[in-house]
Formats: structure tokens, sequence, C-alpha cells
């Protein structure tokens, strides 16, 4: 059996959109369970998303759920996805699509180590880098 890490984000009560919105970038199978689904119909929390999970063409798997009353959430800038590889198409589309409607905070250009970089923060204040390695000379 293998293992295998994967970012598991969370959203006070807009999981469902921002999950959305990473299938709209990345593509795939989108799975979504609510509160209420899961016994807690009459709850506060009946419609927010107790988990979703995405499972993308290019193998990613991204995790979300909201927060439900009563539990502490804080967004923090302690943490960032990083996407990288060397198929430079596919991470640019992945960079505008994540940047849109949200904030670049590094260009995605050539930096000094040879591969092309960049930072944004998507509208849900995710924060993402990604890097495009240049092949092997």
């Amino acid at each position: 059996m293998t293992s295998r890490l994967n970012p598991y984000l969370s959203f006070s009560d807009t999981a469902r959109q921002a999950m959305e919105f990473y299938r709209g970038v990345f593509g795939g199978e989108l799975a979504l369970s609510t509160f209420g689904e899961a016994g807690g119909a009459e709850g506060p929390d009946a419609d927010k998303i107790m988990h979703a999970q995405l499972e993308t063409p290019a193998g990613y798997t991204l995790m979300a759920s909201d927060t439900p009353a009563g539990m502490d959430r804080s967004v923090g800038s302690s943490v960032s996805i990083s996407l990288s590889g060397d198929d430079g198409d596919e991470l640019r589309g992945y960079f505008a699509g994540l940047s849109e409607g949200g904030a670049v905070t590094m260009p995605l250009e050539k930096q000094v180590w040879g591969d092309e970089f960049g930072m944004c923060v998507d509208p849900f204040g995710v924060a993402w880098m990604v890097n495009i390695s240049q092949p092997a000379a």
C-alpha cells in the first residue's frame, strides 16, 4: 500500500464555491458531502461542506471543508500550495486561472535559477506557488 500527502483547505462557509473554482482551473471529478447528509440535517451547518475532494486529470488531489459553528478557524499566510513540473502550458494555465479574481504576488517569469516561478493568492485567500522547470541542458 502506498501513502500520499494531500492539501486540505479549511473555509468558513465558501468550500463549495472554492472547490468548484478549483475544478474550473484544474478539471477533474469533484465529490461534495454536507454536514446535513452526514446526520446533521437539523443543525446550523446542514448546508455547509463537511468534506470535498477534487481528483484532477493531472493526478492532484485537493480536499476541503467548511468550519462548523463553534470551531475556531484562523486564516494564515504560513502555508502555500506549490505546483511544479515541466509542462509550461499547463502550469501557466493553472497560474492564470488561480490568480483570476485574486492577486498575483510575484509574476510568473524567468528566475535566476533558470526556471519560471510565480506566486499568487486565489479569490479564496489561498496562496499558490508555481514553478516551471526548464529542460536539463
